[in-house]
């Protein structure tokens, strides 16, 4: 084989190793000047707006076949959000998520007042087609700040309800694929948000908070993220460890709503428990830090408090509800002596 032979086959196998390496990628510069051309063409006609760049992302989106990963699908979202403000010469803040179905979220809240505007604006960044606030035994003025906001659709119950009960009533108000749960006294950004919305768009029937590295180990544990795993564990699903409904935020989807009922939200153990009876896809994709950020309450504080009688209430409820139907616990994973001995002592 002479040189120039050599170096033309070294050349080819060079340019299919850069083919290969871009298999399965998005460009971003691609991605940007996508955002460019919409930006200019909506500059043009003059119908630059959060609305139009939303639908010609929603629209760009829908022919990339590689917007699987949610770390990829965000940061093309972004260099054709970039590309747009360019061109256009307005910018944004919204979370330019490609969502393939309709998105809700379900805000519940009572006596939020303070911290309840900051989480509907970061719910307003997010690419959904409803925003539902529930308000129940509110006294402040909550209920006034929510109905100076448009585009909301409010759930008034001047008697104290409770925050579960309060998202079994929103998930009724809703016909979204994918139905959000945040609580009003807990200000979680958009970009945070945004991994559950996309794990049930994706295919997820729930999407739950993932804690497991912010708990300690079993034998630090309070008695509430103990219960939490023994539900699990009884469900074959131990690999969830202590993550739960009870926590927000947390996503779900048309189908398990539907399959579990919607008054069964108001016991989310109990909808967790459906769900993975049911065969659902339960997952746990994200983690937002609620533990340190949870508002601290008289009776969410102290060793037995009323909000950790009510939880375990509830844990105990769907635990007995699954043995009701007849659940067989050998289904579950059984942990053998040894294994017992070593997680104790881990």
């Amino acid at each position: 084989m002479n040189k120039r032979h050599r170096n033309k086959k070294h050349v080819d196998i060079q340019k299919k190793r850069k083919s290969r390496s871009k298999s399965g990628q998005v460009n971003l510069h691609l991605m940007w000047k996508a955002g460019q051309v919409a930006g200019s063409e909506a500059k043009a006609n003059n119908t630059v707006s959060e609305e139009h760049a939303r639908l010609v992302w929603n629209a760009h989106a829908a022919n990339v076949a590689e917007l699987s990963n949610f770390e990829l699908a965000l940061k093309a979202g972004k260099a054709f959000m970039q590309g747009y403000a360019q061109a256009s010469g307005h910018s944004f803040q919204i979370v330019p998520l490609p969502l393939r179905h309709s998105a809700a979220a379900i805000v519940c809240a009572c006596n939020e007042e303070h911290t309840l505007g900051q989480v509907l604006l970061q719910l307003k960044r997010l690419p959904l087609t409803d925003i539902i606030v529930v308000l129940n035994g509110t006294t402040d003025d909550s209920l006034k700040q929510v109905l100076r906001q448009p585009g909301l659709t409010v759930i008034y119950e001047p008697d104290r309800a409770g925050h579960d009960v309060g998202r079994a009533l929103g998930a009724k108000m809703t016909d979204a694929e994918t139905v959000l749960f945040v609580d009003g006294d807990m200000v979680v950004s958009a970009e945070q948000l945004a991994p559950f919305l996309f794990a049930v768009d994706r295919g997820q029937d729930v999407a739950l908070n993932n804690l497991t590295s912010l708990l300690p180990a079993f034998a630090g544990q309070d008695e509430v993220s103990r219960i939490k795993a023994y539900l699990n564990r009884t469900l074959g699903r131990a690999d969830l460890g202590s993550n739960s409904m009870t926590a927000v935020p947390h996503a779900l989807s048309r189908r398990m709503i539907q399959t579990v009922k919607p008054a069964s939200l108001a016991v989310p153990p109990k909808a967790q428990s459906l769900a993975i009876q049911h065969g659902m896809n339960v997952s746990a994709p994200s983690q937002v830090d609620v533990i340190r950020s949870n508002r601290l309450r008289p009776g969410n504080t102290g060793s037995g408090n009323d909000v950790a009688r009510l939880i375990i209430g509830d844990h105990l409820e769907a635990l007995a509800t699954l043995l009701g139907t007849g659940w067989n616990p050998a289904q579950a994973h059984t942990l053998s002596r040894v294994e017992v001995a070593y997680r104790r002592n881990v």
